[in-house]
């Protein structure tokens, strides 16, 4: 079974400008393996393998497909926000000898999009008749930023009528700020964005922001664990790359520049540098397994 990788257009309305594609190489190359032990924990404990039939949602540079897809399951990726990490995706899976189950190819279908009507859902593989999908993933981690998750219940909806009754849907988050380091880096897009302008800006993870989100989606929720998922860098540089791909310092950028955020970044980043130049940040996530009624 051959997965499928679809393109969504993003939403740029008052972002900064950057460089997209450079953006998303420094998420691919450097910030998306900090959430490995994230997939790892996951796929082991719903015993991710051969007959899985996972959908993605936000798959951004393709990197939790592969991993599912060297395990035997069947992968298809959904991309929503940026269509150049779904490049990356694409790219990465098409570069995986045959008997992977991760080679992209053209959707036979719109996938779910931002837009949420009736026409953006996820292209099936298998076509119209096939299974459903058994496991539906949403790692892009959230509830460290206002209105993270606005979107997310409903992008839920317009994907789990692909899913089997009972089917496995995992959301993620970040966990206790007092247990993630990378806390106090964070605060400097809070210091730095506008304060009337509330959407987008950083704010402290909480407990329930993840069951409230399976709740909107009509979800039930089913257990829940956390990971240590450390944020480790060569450098400050590559810290401040790696950081500023994830998004999450976009209103500050848009309130003030991009060499000031980059100021303010390194000073931030200043305590968990090591002897050896090395950045290392201590973090927690937290992911939520709800079920599909």
């Amino acid at each position: 079974m051959t997965p499928t990788l679809v393109r969504q257009h993003p939403h740029t309305g008052g972002a900064p400008r950057v460089d997209l594609s450079a953006r998303a190489r420094d998420w691919s190359e450097i910030q998306e393996r900090m959430l490995v032990p994230l997939y790892e924990a996951v796929y082991e404990r719903l015993d991710v393998g051969p007959g899985t039939r996972l959908l993605g949602l936000g798959c951004g540079s393709g990197l939790a497909l592969l991993m599912a897809a060297s395990r035997g399951a069947a992968v298809t990726g959904v991309e929503p926000a940026s269509p150049e990490r779904l490049a990356l995706a694409r790219e990465r899976l098409r570069a995986q000898p045959p008997g992977t189950h991760a080679r992209a190819t053209a959707p036979a279908a719109p996938a779910v999009g931002a837009s949420l009507d009736g026409a953006d859902r996820p292209a099936d593989p298998a076509g119209a008749s096939g299974p459903p999908y058994d496991l539906v993933t949403a790692f892009e981690p959230i509830g460290c930023r206002a209105g993270d998750s606005d979107g997310l219940a409903g992008l839920l909806g317009a994907a789990t009528p692909r899913a089997a009754r009972g089917a496995a849907v995992v959301l993620a988050g970040w966990g206790p700020p007092e247990r993630c380091a990378t806390t106090a880096v964070l605060r400097v897009a809070d210091k730095l964005a506008d304060p009337s302008r509330g959407a987008g800006r950083w704010r402290p993870a909480l407990r329930d922001d993840l069951e409230e989100v399976a709740e909107r989606a009509g979800l039930r929720p089913d257990g829940s664990g956390r990971v240590a998922c450390p944020f480790g860098y060569a450098d400050v540089d590559s810290a401040v790359r790696g950081l500023l791909s994830t998004g999450l310092f976009d209103a500050a950028i848009t309130a003030t520049d991009q060499a000031q955020v980059d100021k303010e970044l390194k000073e931030a980043l200043h305590p968990y540098r090591r002897q050896d130049r090395t950045v290392w940040m201590p973090n927690v996530f937290r992911y939520l397994i709800a079920r599909v009624p």
